[in-house]
Formats: structure tokens, sequence, C-alpha cells
């Protein structure tokens, strides 16, 4: 089991060794990781230091998704590059 608390999307790169990722329900939240397995981990454990970040700055902190998702997709505008080529 997935064990996050906000949604997650991982984005492919052209590169088989650099992924992105950033979730949709933090404002502000990114990474990069070098497998989509690597996003995951590194994803639990940043969301928790980024909502310390946002309770310590004294900001607003999201409600935890009931049902938060994750989707692994192609960079898109790697996508809208090729279709214009």
């Amino acid at each position: 089991m997935i064990d996050l608390k906000y949604s997650l999307l991982i984005d492919a790169t052209d590169d088989p060794d650099f992924f992105g990722f950033y979730s949709p329900d933090l404002e502000g939240f990114t990474g990069v990781g070098h497998s989509v397995e690597d996003c995951l981990y590194q994803a639990k454990w940043a969301m928790e230091d980024h909502i310390a970040v946002l309770r310590q700055e004294g900001l607003p902190i999201p409600k935890p998704n009931p049902n938060p998702t994750v989707i692994i997709q192609n960079d898109p505008k790697l996508v809208r590059s090729a279709a214009s080529s």
C-alpha cells in the first residue's frame, strides 16, 4: 500500500533516469527522483517536511485528500513538443 496523504503526479522525462513529481493538493510541493519507486519514497517524506514548514510559517495546511491518487505520465511539455514536430 502507498501511504500518501495527498495526490501525486509523477512526470517521466526524456532521460530514463530522471522523474519529476508534484502534488496538485499541496501548492509549491515538487521534487525529483531516479525512478517511480524513488519518487514515491521521496514524496512521502517530503510531504511531511512540506507540511511541517507550512505549520512553522503559520501558513494554511490543506486537508489530507480522502482518496489520494498517484498518476504517472509523460512530461506534458515533452508531449506538446513532440506533437508540434
